[in-house]
């Protein structure tokens, strides 16, 4: 029991930790994109959203996975308590890491007409691109940088890290979007970018490394299995970039490239005000999960604990959106994005199955099954891509969140089914018991929003927050010790 409390107060005080960093990111992103929306307007953010896509779809064509594999490769050699092989390891990555990143400036620069012919349908983009190809570089380098901080479980520094980029990124943004309005989207990428490998840099070389000198030939073989994996984790990635590239362009050419700017506008607020939680958690969740992969058991009962955490969590908080989604978009953006609402309401029922789905899918990750994870996620992008097309052209952008909804569904049953098959998977009846109950409070916001007038509901709405917000609070308590924590707070609060 106290082991499992041990377990469950890791999750807890790790996704506290990032949560924190994940509010303070998502504050500065309401103020960016805000500007952005006001500034730019829903064309802009079309073209903001274009440019990103395409080059998104080059790195994950040319980074190799190696922000991903690699946690894995210095998780396993910080188990081992070998200085000397943690340094190795770490040498081989970040020349694998100057590699792949020129790789991916380079095709940028190469095919940057070609890029602006297909993504704009004319070539007026093209030193757009021609710009922005350097941020690869810069991108790629600093993953490696944060890698380092979150394999070797540096998760203050890794903070910094994120909190310091993400607010002078703020900081040049505002200014330079006010001044020269679309024309400032090329320099705020690249500038942007390089503020994130600074300050990236800055804190990993805090890190203190034995000096190591490794060959070519070991840097090969070393590298050998993190670049394996890499490319698998890359392919399936990749896959992903052309299904979501393909539905901006799907939708651009069928509706209009305002409808880009909207799309894109609902799933920030979904994949990353809502999923930054994810991101808070998965920061130290597959590192741990990495070190104990040999055991089904093992990963068996953290995959459960990690489920049961992320769903009391997000829980209250994809309530609360869909309760005051409408207020929530305006704040965030402006009325001109109220035609989101339908597709939000939709696609925040989704986010209870990808939360469960996404804590599974880690497995594979940590086990090193290269091909298994990218048929797994090649498939889940597959019907992506068929129910978002089909969604958007019989529903619009309310069908989109519709077709997010059915995907992750599927999802994860299929994640469901293989982890079960693999590796003798199963939910536990506590996790099943947390999902049902805080699903079908949701299910009860969504008829509310849907049937009920205002101000009603609102007033069921709160009712509706108050009570999983209880229900939340119950269950962490029961696993972690709320009252505990909070007493033992106070009482260091007294002795300062």
């Amino acid at each position: 029991m106290q082991e499992h409390r041990s377990s469950y107060r890791q999750i807890v005080k790790a996704t506290s930790l990032f949560g924190g960093v994940q509010f303070f990111q998502i504050i500065i992103s309401i103020v960016r994109s805000k500007f952005v929306a006001i500034l730019l307007g829903p064309s802009g953010m079309g073209v903001v959203g274009l440019l990103t896509s395409s080059t998104g779809l080059i790195t994950g064509l040319t980074n190799f996975g190696l922000g991903t594999s690699a946690v894995k490769n210095i998780s396993e050699a910080t188990a081992t308590n070998d200085n000397e092989r943690i340094s190795t390891v770490i040498l081989v990555m970040r020349r694998l890491l100057w590699v792949t990143g020129l790789l991916g400036a380079l095709v940028t620069l190469i095919f940057s007409p070609l890029l602006s012919e297909f993504t704009f349908g004319n070539k007026d983009y093209t030193l757009a691109f021609v710009w922005i190809s350097i941020t690869l570089l810069f991108n790629q380098l600093s993953t490696g940088e944060l890698v380092i901080l979150q394999a070797l479980r540096h998760l203050q520094n890794l903070a910094k890290a994120n909190v310091y980029g993400s607010f002078v990124g703020l900081l040049i943004t505002i200014p330079l979007y006010y001044k020269f309005g679309i024309e400032g989207i090329v320099p705020v990428i690249i500038i942007t970018s390089f503020v994130t490998l600074f300050f990236s840099w800055y804190f990993a070389k805090k890190v203190k490394l034995e000096n190591t000198s490794v060959s070519y030939t070991k840097t090969v073989a070393e590298g050998k299995s993190m670049m394996v994996m890499g490319f698998m984790i890359s392919l399936s990635g990749l896959i992903t970039l052309i299904a979501e590239y393909l539905l901006r362009i799907f939708i651009n050419r069928t509706g209009n490239v305002a409808d880009v700017g909207f799309y894109s506008a609902g799933f920030t607020i979904i994949n990353t005000y809502v999923g930054m939680i994810f991101t808070a958690m998965g920061t130290d969740y597959y590192p741990r999960l990495s070190v104990v992969a040999s055991d089904d058991e093992q990963c068996k009962q953290l995959i459960n604990q990690q489920s049961e955490i992320a769903l009391l969590i997000l829980a209250p908080i994809l309530i609360a959106f869909l309760i005051f989604v409408n207020w929530a978009i305006i704040i965030l953006y402006s009325s001109q994005f109220l035609s989101i609402t339908g597709m939000v309401y939709w696609a925040t029922m989704g986010i209870f199955f990808k939360a469960v789905s996404w804590a599974i899918a880690f497995v594979f990750l940590a086990k090193g099954v290269g091909k298994l994870y990218f048929w797994n996620e090649f498939f889940g992008s597959i019907y992506f891509l068929l129910f978002s097309l089909l969604g958007y052209y019989y529903g619009g952008l309310t069908g989109l969140g519709v077709s997010f909804l059915i995907s992750y569904i599927l999802y994860l049953i299929q994640v469901f089914f293989i982890a079960k098959v693999k590796y003798e998977f199963s939910f536990s009846p506590s996790f099943m018991q947390i999902f049902v109950i805080q699903f079908l409070l949701a299910m009860a916001g969504f008829a509310v929003v849907y049937l009920i007038n205002q101000p009603y509901t609102y007033i069921l709405g709160v009712i509706l927050i108050g009570f999983s917000c209880w229900y939340s609070y119950k269950e962490l308590e029961s696993r972690i010790g709320v009252k505990e924590i909070i007493q033992g707070v106070l009482e260091k609060f007294k002795k300062k």
